[in-house]
């Protein structure tokens, strides 16, 4: 079967901030996640373009591409020595818990993405950024109260937003 445009569209909307999370796990640089994962997403398309390839789960090829490709990355700059293997690096975080983590993450960002535009800008100040209310108050010349007003409709709505997605993705 070939994909279409619109299914390559649907896929890369399903999979790439997942995906990327996944991969940060292992190269701990974004920059280098978001390369990996269109890499991943680029032998996906070339791969369903040839005539005789077809991928049945192509969940798994995409997190199976991307474990591969973000490995030879680390080979490639020397992040870690030879003498580890990847095997070494599975008893830290297994490839399961790592996707599901990088899911959860994903659902997580888009969530706050979504957030109202002030929303967002104080629970990043205080989640991302470590400020403490007060310092948020005092830099956006608003209340102490407004902030936690903001911060606990960020917090209600994130759960809300990751409750809708996970309802979205797999009803």
């Amino acid at each position: 079967m070939k994909k279409t445009k619109t299914d390559i569209d649907k896929i890369f909307k399903l999979y790439y901030r997942s995906l990327c999370m996944y991969i940060l796990h292992y190269v701990h640089d974004i920059d280098a996640a978001e390369d990996i994962a269109q890499d991943c997403f680029t032998a996906f398309w070339e791969n369903t373009a040839k005539e005789n390839i077809v991928i049945e789960n192509i969940k798994a090829y995409l997190y199976t591409t991307a474990r591969n490709h973000s490995l030879n990355y680390l080979k490639k700059e020397s992040v870690y020595r030879s003498i580890i293997t990847p095997s070494d690096l599975e008893d830290i975080l297994t490839d399961d818990e790592t996707e599901e983590r990088s899911v959860i993450e994903a659902r997580m960002w888009t969530a706050i993405d979504v957030l109202p535009e002030r929303c967002r800008e104080i629970f990043l100040l205080n989640k991302r950024d470590g400020m403490k209310y007060k310092e948020i108050a005092e830099k956006l010349q608003i209340s102490v109260n407004t902030v936690d007003n903001h911060i606990n409709k960020a917090l209600r709505l994130i759960r809300e937003g990751i409750h809708k997605t996970y309802i979205f993705i797999f009803n």
